[in-house]
């Protein structure tokens, strides 16, 4: 299983769609469809939100499985 940071990492790299773009906190919250504030709690807690980003996979009809495990 990863890390809040490595999932969120792949989150990032998703959203940015192979482009040079900075994909920065508040958007990878609001792809999880959270507030800025409580994305940054979580992040803080080292929490992660698990049924947010199932939610997110099953929306943009991602496999769950390479977003938590290597």
């Amino acid at each position: 299983m990863k890390s809040f940071h490595s999932i969120i990492a792949v989150l990032r790299a998703y959203l940015a769609n192979s482009k040079d773009i900075k994909i920065l906190d508040k958007d990878v919250a609001k792809a999880l469809g959270m507030s800025q504030a409580n994305f940054a709690t979580l992040k803080r807690r080292n929490s992660i939100p698990y049924e947010n980003i199932l939610e997110f996979c099953k929306k943009e009809e991602l496999c769950c499985l390479d977003i938590f495990y290597d």
